[in-house]
């Protein structure tokens, strides 16, 4: 490995362009080596500017490239199955944004390939875990000062939702972080969700069933609510409460700044992800890069990958049935430990 790490930057729309800078600006010990899209055109206003660095149209080209020596993920859902099986066949270290692989099925392909390999290269890119406030939660759960946790109350606002957004995406692709959230901070798996809907907002395209209301059931009796709604119109917001049986904790309060001016004060919004957890994708990129230079691999694994991919399963199923509808883990593989960490 040379002095710095080669990544091939698989997709470069919003979130593949904006990796594509914290790794030429933000992130020590790397570069960008090569970046692949169907749209040339895209890829390479993603990379004007910096030297030494081959666009291709297809993945494959991108990950046999020269230089290349890791991988960061950042194409749509459907594409990311193909792109971690090249990966893993080449033996190359992986950064996938969620979702891992969109579909259970897929995500466990991938799990049992990496299970065959007999070590890890894939990190999700599940980048809560990564960021300041739900660190600290976390470590408070952890040391128990707070008992054991009996709920936990999350909100996942958007300002407003892309095109072609439908029912199921507010579980599969936004609620999908806090269920990874929920398992992280629990230390728990999740066995069942319900999906309340509310009367849509005017504020939701037609069809759209915004917002909504989603419960989940956890193998240590403790329940997870989630209130989604992303076509809020004026913001971009994050919280979650952990109630526990000896007081309580909550995150995502306190973001962005405080204007006062004539009389009155104002609190801005941040209006997207990529600015409210900005600080959170530095610090997931930059442990990444870290761990793949010491031939390491940390952070969330594809295990909790395909774990995410099979209660937003379940949780879709929910949404249509209306019903209360049973999560359906396979079994773990060894090489992913025994419990939740």
């Amino acid at each position: 490995m040379g002095d710095l790490l080669g990544v091939a930057v698989l997709g470069a729309g919003h979130m593949g362009a904006d990796h594509v800078r914290r790794l030429d600006r933000v992130v020590s010990g790397a570069r960008v080596a090569a970046v692949a899209d169907p749209d040339t055109a895209r890829a390479k206003d993603a990379v004007a500017g910096i030297e030494g660095v081959s666009v291709h149209a297809e993945t494959k080209a991108a990950l046999d490239a020269p230089g290349v020596e890791a991988v960061l993920i950042a194409s749509p859902g459907p594409a990311h199955e193909e792109a971690l099986l090249a990966a893993l066949a080449r033996g190359l270290p992986v950064l996938c944004e969620k979702p891992m692989v969109p579909d259970s099925a897929g995500a466990l392909r991938v799990v049992e390939a990496e299970a065959r390999l007999g070590r890890r290269l894939a990190q999700v890119g599940f980048m809560r875990r990564y960021d300041a406030e739900y660190r600290r939660l976390k470590e408070l759960l952890d040391e128990g000062r707070l008992g054991r946790p009996l709920m936990l109350h999350c909100v996942h606002r958007n300002v407003s939702s892309p095109p072609d957004f439908t029912s199921a995406m507010l579980i599969d692709s936004s609620v999908s972080h806090e269920i990874d959230a929920a398992r992280w901070l629990l230390g728990q798996e999740l066995t069942a969700v319900t999906v309340l809907r509310p009367r849509p907002s005017s504020g939701a395209p037609e069809g759209l069933l915004d917002p909504q209301f989603v419960v989940f059931e956890t193998e240590g009796g403790a329940l997870v609510d989630v209130e989604v709604f992303v076509n809020c119109g004026f913001g971009y917001q994050v919280r979650c409460e952990a109630v526990c049986e000896a007081g309580s904790a909550r995150v995502g309060d306190d973001h962005g700044m405080l204007v006062t001016a004539r009389g009155s004060a104002a609190a801005e919004v941040p209006q997207d992800y990529l600015v409210r957890f900005a600080d959170a994708y530095d610090r997931e990129v930059q442990s990444w890069v870290d761990a793949t230079r010491r031939g390491r691999v940390t952070g969330p694994t594809a295990w909790d990958g395909y774990a995410a991919s099979a209660v937003a399963e379940a949780g879709v199923r929910a949404l249509e049935s209306g019903s209360r509808v049973a999560v359906d883990l396979a079994p773990r593989p060894g090489l992913y430990g025994a419990r939740l960490r």
